[in-house]
Formats: C-alpha cells, structure tokens, sequence
C-alpha cells in the first residue's frame, strides 16, 4: 500500500509508529500511549493509559479501558468500561473520588459503564473500537 507506506515512513527515513513517548531528564524513552486512542477534549490531550492506570489502582476493578466518546460541546469525553473483580462493589462516584485524587479535572471520566467483560482480541488485547456499543 504505496499510501499508507509514505505517510508511515518520512522522506529520510524516519518511521513514524504511532506511538507517543516521553524522555525523562537521564535520556530514557517511555511510550505513554498510541496516538490513535489520543482522546482531544476542549483542546487538552488525555492518554487513555493514563486513566486506565489510576482506575485499575482501585481495588474493586479487575478489568478497564478508556476511550474517547462524542461531546456537543467539548468534541470527546474520557468514558471508562471498568469491569468488578467477583464479589467486590463499587459505586460510581467512589471511582471518580477516587480519579479526582490523582488526576487533572480535565482527565476525569465523565461517564463510567460497569461490564461484565470487555471486547477482546484473540491475544486477549482489549478492542477499544468495540467498547462503544456496550451500554449500561
């Protein structure tokens, strides 16, 4: 696919993963998240892996993912499918009490949808693509 060849490769050489990193003060490289999963709220950038991570510190949560959902006003939201580990509860607002401790209020979730389980692939990796069409 000659296209998707030169937008994936630069022009000297450079190959362009989709991948979003940062480099620490001694030079190490950490990949935070993939551009494609960005989600752009009111202007401000927010890395589902990010979110994912503080969501899975709570000690109700066995499985989530976060992706971004269509807003009116601010383009997308952070939306978060959180499935409970068996035998433990969790109210929603406990989880965003407990995202508000840790993240930028631009970063908090603003609808969590509790699941039974979350799409995944046949290597286990969850689908975002998929999330959206499991509702509460």
């Amino acid at each position: 696919d000659p296209q998707a060849t030169a937008e994936a490769i630069t022009a000297d050489g450079w190959l362009r993963t989709g991948d979003i990193a940062t480099r620490d003060p001694d030079g190490f490289i950490f990949v935070v998240d993939r551009k494609k999963d960005m989600i752009l709220t009111a202007g401000y950038n927010i890395y589902p892996a990010e979110l994912e991570r503080v969501i899975a510190e709570h000690p109700a949560i066995l499985l989530v993912a976060v992706a971004g959902i269509p807003d009116e006003l601010k383009g997308e939201i952070p939306c978060a499918w959180v499935v409970l580990k068996p035998g433990c509860g969790v109210e929603e607002y406990e989880l965003l009490d407990h995202c508000r401790a840790q993240l930028a209020a631009y970063k908090i979730p603003r609808r969590i949808v509790f699941a039974d389980d979350l799409p995944k692939t046949s290597t286990g990796k969850i689908m975002r693509s998929a999330l959206r069409e499991i509702q509460e």
